[in-house]
């Protein structure tokens, strides 16, 4: 089981782990043990998930969830299979930590008259420099 905070639980059965051989340097353990661990979340299925947290969580989520509800991590970041494993499941529990933020609702203000009329003032400025540009007239 992980333990996402004090009321959300992700039970093993959500969670499937495979492990391949990793990529980059080495030496003969990159070619004989497989290191690389992708760790296989079914989020969509979960029942420990809100609905709301579930759309924030796809969103977050990004490429790694796929059209089945699932959010995959691919972690070969060290030579330890256990590391990779742990590291995986850190990376699972702070995207479920940022999906369970609710974002604040923005509140409509409207400007207030004294900006509207700087801003129509340095309007009216600018075009003032602008025309300055235009062709001299010859004053006679």
């Amino acid at each position: 089981m992980l333990q996402i905070n004090d009321e959300i639980m992700i039970h093993d059965w959500e969670l499937t782990e495979s492990f391949t051989r990793a990529q980059g340097p080495g030496g003969q353990n990159v070619n004989k043990v497989s290191t690389a661990v992708e760790l296989r979340f079914e989020a969509a299925r979960s029942p420990n998930l809100p609905g709301p947290v579930k759309t924030r969580l796809k969103k977050l989520a990004g490429r790694k969830w796929t059209s089945d509800g699932a959010i995959i991590f691919r972690v070969e970041d060290t030579r330890s299979q256990a590391r990779n494993r742990e590291i995986a499941k850190e990376r699972l529990k702070e995207l479920i930590l940022q999906a369970l933020i609710r974002p604040k609702r923005r509140i409509a203000t409207r400007p207030t008259l004294g900006s509207q009329k700087r801003r129509l003032a340095g309007k009216v400025q600018r075009g003032v420099v602008k025309s300055l540009r235009g062709k001299v007239k010859d004053v006679e």
